[in-house]
């Protein structure tokens, strides 16, 4: 039997687990935390991400290994990685670990992003403001995820404020984007350097957290899905990428601007599960294997909703038509995802409608636009 090792036991390694199962795989997840969602539907190895006796572990008892998260210990795969060949390598991890070596190294590749600099102190926040101009985003270079770790700079006031909550760790300040909409696109590579890509899909953000996801995403030409391929593909190929990879797009006046990258699958991919020829986790796992890759064209419309803070009454949610749902096993408490809901059929005008019944258990102003 062939077991993959995955480090991180969040939704995206339950996904992961339960879409490997049906092609007769076994997974051993690595997490400090029991019983998270994917300890629940696989093995676990409850344990820090660096512990050498669990990467050990999971170096004897696995064919390869994963992650599912990119806060885990770039050390660590480096480690495992010594043992059992671990996709992505420890290399993408570094440089989505980063906001400057992430965005130094789209800019490498040619891809356009928001104007740039570190902030170390004080004095360097002021230059880079006087440089860059305001309003601009101040954020720490590691970690922060879901808006968390940043703050809007509209006035020189606000600097000072920004500085002392979020100072004390590298920072870096980025232009802000007056963007029109929020695009990403998910391209996976696999172990024998297929590549394919999902369409771009279009994603509501409130509070710096993904609300709801669209696809196609209305308006979007083939030349702008062809330039995210494009720049997709050169980044996976720098990095020498094997699995799922998902980059994140602010979309203004035609041009797309790099936002982040995702070393992993990614939340704006669920809609896959429910709206693809073959999903982003099923591919990842096809990837990390060698096997084939599966289609990834869309099959009718989709939209993706997460479940923010509470869950609604599932009765209600399974009514609603073409609702599929998706509980990650949580315990509820306020701005945590504790499950999703992909709406998919073939009509756009028929999603829209099952969005509205939605909207009225979910309660979402994302999803009133």
């Amino acid at each position: 039997m062939t077991r993959i090792g995955i480090l991180g036991g969040g939704q995206l390694g339950r996904m992961l687990v339960l879409a490997g199962a049906p092609l007769g795989l076994e997974f051993l997840i690595l997490d400090p935390t029991p019983n998270g969602p994917a300890g629940q539907v696989a093995e676990q190895l409850v344990a820090p991400y660096d512990d050498e006796a669990a990467l050990r572990e999971i170096a004897s008892r696995c064919d390869v290994a994963t992650f599912e998260f990119e806060n885990v210990p770039a050390a660590a795969v480096t480690q495992l990685s010594e043992a059992i060949p671990v996709h992505p390598r420890a290399e993408a991890l570094f440089a989505g670990q980063d906001r400057l070596s992430e965005k130094t190294l789209f800019r490498s590749l040619g891809m356009e992003t928001a104007p740039f600099l570190a902030v170390d102190d004080e004095a360097g926040l002021r230059a880079a403001i006087s440089e860059i101009g305001l309003p601009a985003v101040l954020k720490t270079r590691r970690e922060g995820y879901d808006g968390k770790g940043q703050a809007v700079v509209r006035v020189e006031s606000e600097a000072e404020e920004a500085f002392a909550r979020l100072g004390g760790k590298p920072l870096i300040l980025e232009g802000f984007v007056p963007f029109e909409r929020e695009l990403s696109i998910l391209a996976v590579r696999s172990a024998r350097g297929e590549t394919a890509f999902y369409p771009l899909v279009d994603n509501r953000h409130r509070e710096g957290i993904l609300r709801l996801s669209r696809v196609p995403a209305i308006g979007i030409d083939a030349a702008i899905q062809t330039k995210a391929e494009e720049e997709a593909r050169r980044l996976i190929e720098e990095l020498d990428y094997v699995g799922v990879l998902a980059i994140e797009y602010f979309f203004l006046d035609g041009r797309l601007l790099a936002n982040e990258m995702a070393p992993r699958v990614h939340n704006s991919g669920h809609w896959t599960t429910d709206g693809a020829v073959t999903s982003q986790f099923e591919n990842h796992v096809r990837a990390v294997m060698g096997f084939p890759l599966g289609a990834t064209s869309a099959v009718g419309t989709s939209a993706m909703v997460n479940l923010i803070g509470e869950v609604p009454d599932l009765d209600a949610m399974l009514e609603v038509p073409f609702a599929h749902v998706h509980l990650y096993g949580k315990d509820a408490r306020p701005e945590r995802k504790l499950g999703h809901v992909t709406v998919n059929a073939p009509d756009a005008g028929v999603v829209a409608s099952s969005l509205k019944q939605l909207n009225d258990l979910v309660r979402e102003p994302a999803l009133d636009d």
